[in-house]
């Protein structure tokens, strides 16, 4: 059975509160393993808020805008490497690779990914699925643990 957590999301204040208490889960138990996260829903579903609660809550201090135009924003905060990527503009995987997309997924980083699936098959596998649906005015989240790694991370929140 699939491990699994879902919440719901009233604001985008809760939803940067829970992007906090995630990166708090996932820093408990990724020792210095690479983490992956895929960011599923919507246009405006609050993929980057979440990101900005995850990477604020590690101390980073400085503004967290999406990556739609840069690919990939890195920040090293907290003793961890954190890269958030959008894929949406992608045209072609192929641009992943002359990027050096694998080097991304080393030791200690916590790689979050907006629109994996147009990365398919160059992407690492993802440790936890995060789809975030929209609930009129709110949003509900859920979390899929993929690996081992990702139900650790489950397990902490629960």
């Amino acid at each position: 059975m699939t491990e699994r957590f879902t919440q719901y999301i009233p604001n985008e204040n809760a939803m940067c509160a829970f992007g906090e208490k995630l990166i708090k889960a996932i820093c408990q138990v990724s020792n210095n393993k690479s983490v992956t996260l895929y960011l599923n829903g919507d246009l405006g579903a609050g993929k980057t808020t979440l990101s900005r609660g995850m990477i604020q809550g590690l101390g980073h201090s400085g503004n967290v805008k999406s990556p739609t135009y840069t690919l990939v924003e890195e920040y090293k905060i907290g003793g961890k490497i954190i890269y958030h990527f959008d894929l949406y503009r992608l045209a072609d995987p192929e641009e992943l690779e002359f990027m050096g997309i694998r080097d991304y997924f080393a030791e200690n980083t916590i790689c979050l990914i907006e629109w994996a699936e147009k990365g398919a098959g160059l992407l690492a596998s993802a440790d936890l699925l995060v789809n975030i649906a929209y609930a009129e005015n709110a949003r509900n989240i859920e979390l899929l643990a993929e690996s081992e790694t990702g139900r650790q991370i489950i397990q902490q929140l629960n």
